[in-house]
């Protein structure tokens, strides 16, 4: 399937390989995201859609290949820079540090600012998105329900002001309505200005709010095409929509 073009990117992945010791996680994965759009990765368990996003966030380093950010090259630079660059991570399992307050967590979020008053407008933002989290401000975020803790970790995300946000499975483990307010939020967080790139085993949900997608197996990018043709796809549809 044809791949898009990525004159207006305002993330690159070029060429992108991977290990874990002996195992080659990711064989030359490249993506893009233009500015304005929510892209999904799709694939099953195992394909390489984390380890993706963690080396885009610099969790991980890249063995070769190229990542470019607002036409800047960040293969190798430490995450807490990344962060500082405008790419932010909302990571699988959430990550929130459960015996901290809910208010904690999200000023965590924010460590890498340096603007009080544009934090405080923030936190009114993302307590608008999330209402839940302003009525347990003073909860320690372990006592959260598990949709409570991904409203949490995506709020977090969000405090650092992001240009770009990596979210990796935010339906995992939550109940039906849950996932359909979350990706509601997801809708809104993008509408609002944010560029999103969506990890999710949720296919369905994941092609419904972005525009493009790429589907990853074995550590390689298999199709990559608008959103509306990926679930439309035969092969698609039945390897990862249950249809046909």
């Amino acid at each position: 399937m044809r791949g898009r073009d990525t004159r207006m990117a305002l993330l690159e992945v070029r060429d992108l390989d991977v290990h874990y010791g002996a195992i080659h996680a990711l064989k030359g994965v490249s993506l893009a995201v233009n500015e304005g759009q929510v892209v999904t990765l799709i694939g099953a368990n195992g394909a390489g859609k984390s380890t993706t996003l963690r080396a885009i966030s610099g969790l991980i380093k890249p063995t070769r290949g190229t990542i470019v950010f607002d036409g800047k090259p960040i293969s190798g630079k430490a995450a807490h820079q990344i962060v500082r660059l405008g790419i932010s991570h909302a990571p699988e399992g959430r990550g929130i540090f459960a015996n901290l307050t809910v208010d904690d967590n999200l000023a965590i979020g924010a460590f890498t600012r340096k603007d009080p008053e544009g934090v405080a407008r923030d936190r009114d933002r993302v307590l608008e998105l999330f209402p839940r989290l302003r009525e347990r401000l003073h909860q320690n975020a372990g006592t959260l329900s598990g949709g409570e803790q991904q409203m949490l970790a995506i709020a977090r995300a969000l405090l650092a002001r992001p240009r770009l946000l990596l979210l990796d499975e935010p339906s995992l483990g939550l109940a039906p309505q849950v996932v359909q307010t979350i990706f509601r939020i997801i809708r809104d967080i993008n509408q609002s200005g944010t560029t999103i790139l969506l990890v999710e085993q949720n296919a369905h949900m994941a092609l419904q709010v972005a525009s493009h997608g790429y589907v990853l197996e074995v550590g390689e990018v298999a199709m990559a095409d608008s959103a509306q043709k990926l679930a439309a796809s035969d092969e698609v549809r039945k390897a990862y929509l249950g249809v046909g």
